[in-house]
């Protein structure tokens, strides 16, 4: 079954292109992973037209990083990104301990883009205490 997905611009992360004076706007897998980070980094209830959008993901902080912390990180992005990205087939999402910060976690997303069907990994690190 073929999906049209159309061609998506993202709110620029950047700044204002200094040559231009313009704003940078992002296309392609750039504006994907644009996205993503931005669904991740919202708290449900930020967006006032949106209020279950995002993950959420500043919850976690002050949180004790165990497995079952962890599991509810890697649910909470799933869960997100499967609802608010529908340019991308989420194949994984890993939610591990850093070894030498006891403090942080490391998420890896696996994805394949459904715009140019190429896999693709994002990662970030959350550190549980401020």
């Amino acid at each position: 079954m073929n999906r049209l997905i159309p061609k998506l611009q993202s709110w620029p992360l950047g700044g204002i292109n200094s040559e231009t004076g313009r704003y940078p706007y992002a296309e392609g897998d750039t504006s994907l992973r644009e996205s993503m980070i931005n669904i991740l980094l919202t708290r449900p209830g930020e967006r006032l037209m949106r209020p279950e959008f995002g993950a959420g993901l500043q919850n976690f902080i002050h949180q004790p990083n165990n497995v079952t912390t962890r599991q509810l990180i890697a649910d909470s992005v799933n869960r997100a990104l499967k609802r608010w990205e529908p340019r991308i087939v989420l194949e994984s999402v890993n939610v591990m301990a850093e070894e030498h910060n006891l403090s942080e976690v490391i998420i890896e997303i696996h994805y394949r883009s459904l715009i140019s069907d190429e896999t693709g990994a994002l990662g970030l690190r959350l550190n549980l205490t401020p």
